[in-house]
């Protein structure tokens, strides 16, 4: 759970609360295998409630230990990472689908900067996480993009007066140390799964 407060805007593929805008917080939930509910959106925001967790937020699912999460900072980025890894694959399966049920698995990201970004730096954030994400995970040896269910959070202070950072591609100074991050923190987490 983070609890950002006032002032921050999130860019995120969370369930609950996702696109872009002001956040007051982030909640990565663990739940069971085969989660059987079909709301969850409605239950992420039971889950926020029970926390006291105030304002809007996002809120993402993993059936990964949350416990088990992975930090990596790099120059005032940090990054953190949950790598359940047991259902992964490419992106672009020639094919989809499984034979029998699957085991859970989902590498959630939660990147916070301690600077403001343009809406178009916020979405180049969330394809350098996923570009770096990649990078990890073939660094440890896996054969996959990632698994089917992945989320990302991108969080940065709200721009104000300015549009904030232009950039956030793996070339930028930002965008480059959100990319150290999330390999390392992806990378090591990964690597407990091998």
């Amino acid at each position: 759970m983070w609890r950002l407060g006032p002032g921050w805007r999130v860019c995120s593929s969370a369930v609950l609360g996702g696109g872009i805008g002001p956040r007051s917080w982030i909640l990565n939930a663990q739940v069971p295998g085969g989660y059987p509910r079909l709301d969850p959106d409605r239950h992420l925001a039971e889950i926020a409630a029970a926390e006291h967790l105030g304002g809007l937020g996002a809120g993402m699912m993993t059936a990964a230990d949350v416990t088990a999460y992975t930090v990596a900072a790099d120059e005032g980025v940090t990054a953190t990472a949950t790598c359940g890894l047991g259902v992964r694959g490419w992106a672009a399966a020639p094919t989809e689908g499984t034979e029998g049920p699957s085991r859970p698995g989902t590498v959630n990201i939660v990147v916070t900067l301690p600077v403001a970004l343009s809406d178009a730096a916020l979405v180049n954030a969330v394809a350098t996480a996923t570009e770096a994400k990649v990078q990890a995970l073939l660094d440890a040896g896996l054969d996959c993009s990632g698994t089917p269910t992945d989320a990302v959070c991108i969080a940065a202070p709200s721009p104000g007066a300015t549009p904030g950072e232009p950039f956030a591609g793996p070339r930028s100074r930002w965008g480059a140390r959100l990319a150290r991050a999330v390999h390392a923190a992806v990378l090591e987490g990964a690597l407990r799964q091998s």
